[in-house]
């Protein structure tokens, strides 16, 4: 995410970070990369222009000069700009409706099928009861892909296929929300490939009816300013609330994130980070800001463990771990665990100085040999798995042709279990012994 201009910020904090003192000559050098990394990154013109001078403007203050790691306070005024651009802080969805309705709107093929279903999802794991509606009367295939989506999440879907009237499709929404106590009714309207003004009316007639308090701009990240010229065509038309942005996993550059809320002055409220249905975030301009500038997003990987690791299970493996009984069963549970988090980019993406390991790393590799010891250890029997000491050759060949791998490959997976298996008893000892000592290591007794 953002690797292209993250990687050239992080090249002019270098050389920031070594400045001693500061004059408005490398005030001006170092800032003349950042804004080349900007535009690099398809920023808006008029929005790096603004932003460099602000930051000019902040860098050369007397503070600054007189600090004694100037780079460092200027690093520290980057950040905080770059957070304003972004937005400030997280502005959230606002639900206060009996049900509260929400409009998705965009160009086709911006993703506002499936971003409807991921936040019906994000909604229902916070407690509420939402309920999808099939709006796009001119593509048969949203419906059936909404339809599909809603099954999925086992979140209930309003389809009537064969209707053209937007507005009938609504009213029975309105129904159905009615009866079945739905908080949230959720839109998935249509779009084009360009907009035009049949498209801009049969959403402002929806608009005008449903009443929505959100109305949610889905726009695909990677299209960059182009972007930011359609958010303001449809805030024109309907008073837009916020954006979506869409394939954020896969943006380089950045352009569209960071010049939309400066351009339209609508907030950011979400982003899609991949293509499972819960790989759907709330947009942190302080955290997005962070991850740009290498500085990683360790409160967003806590918070998305904290969703994907049940809390009962966690216990019981860290109990299981502590006594020295830790098996290939549990190794298993722990690698599903890990693939919930989300691709290893994803997850290093998020670290401090993620940026420059993902630089360095090949993480194909490292996803192929998880999928491997997965596929090794599901060839296993409950059994096998549970106790490694029965593995006899014979057993070894079965398992290794059930997962399509040679015994060699078996063979080093359970050397590495079993090295692992050392370290966890030795561990167990060294607790067991600090508990005797009430919880002071050797050598610190008084």
């Amino acid at each position: 995410m953002f690797e292209s201009i993250s990687g050239k910020l992080q090249s002019v904090f270098r050389d920031l970070r070594g400045l001693g003192k500061i004059s408005e000559s490398n005030v001006s050098d170092s800032l003349r990369e950042v804004r080349m990394a900007l535009l690099d990154a398809d920023v808006n013109f008029k929005v790096a222009k603004a932003f460099i001078a602000r930051v000019k403007e902040k860098a050369l203050g007397e503070r600054v000069i007189q600090s004694i790691q100037p780079g460092q306070q200027i690093i520290k005024i980057i950040h905080d700009e770059l957070v304003d651009l972004l937005g400030s802080t997280n502005s959230a969805l606002r639900l206060d409706g009996q049900p509260s309705n929400i409009m998705m709107v965009g160009l086709h093929g911006a993703g506002k099928t499936t971003s409807s279903g991921k936040l019906a999802n994000l909604l229902k794991k916070r407690g509420k009861k939402p309920l999808l509606v099939a709006a796009d009367v001119y593509r048969p295939a949203a419906m059936d892909q909404l339809e599909s989506i809603a099954k999925q999440l086992e979140v209930p879907c309003v389809v009537m296929r064969g209707e053209t009237d937007v507005l009938k499709i609504a009213k029975k929404a309105k129904e159905e929300a009615t009866l079945g106590g739905h908080d949230v009714v959720i839109y998935d309207t249509a779009g084009r490939l360009q907009i035009d003004e049949p498209l801009v009316q049969e959403l402002v007639r929806l608009r005008d009816l449903v009443k929505p308090l959100e109305i949610l701009l889905v726009l695909d990240a990677a299209t960059g300013q182009e972007a930011v010229n359609v958010a303001t065509h449809f805030d024109e038309a309907l008073s837009l609330t916020g954006a979506v942005l869409t394939k954020l996993d896969g943006d380089a550059r950045g352009g569209a994130a960071l010049s939309l809320k400066e351009v339209t002055g609508k907030p950011i409220k979400f982003a899609g980070v991949g293509e499972k249905l819960d790989e759907f975030d709330e947009f942190h301009p302080e955290r997005m800001a962070s991850r740009i500038l290498g500085m990683g997003d360790v409160v967003s990987l806590v918070e998305r463990a904290a969703e994907a690791v049940d809390e009962e299970d966690a216990k019981r493996m860290e109990e299981r771990m502590r006594k020295g009984q830790f098996t290939l069963e549990d190794f298993l549970e722990q690698l599903r665990q890990m693939k919930k988090l989300g691709s290893l980019e994803s997850i290093i993406g998020m670290l401090p100085g993620g940026g420059d390991m993902l630089a360095n790393a090949d993480l194909s590799k490292g996803e192929k040999e998880f999928k491997r010891m997965e596929g090794i250890i599901c060839a296993m029997t409950p059994l096998e798995r549970r106790k490694v000491n029965i593995l006899n050759a014979s057993r070894r060949r079965r398992i290794a042709k059930g997962s399509g791998v040679t015994v060699t490959e078996v063979n080093t997976l359970l050397q590495k279990f079993a090295q692992m298996q050392k370290m966890m008893k030795k561990m167990s000892k060294f607790s067991k012994m600090m508990g005797k000592m009430g919880g002071k290591p050797p050598g610190m007794m008084r």
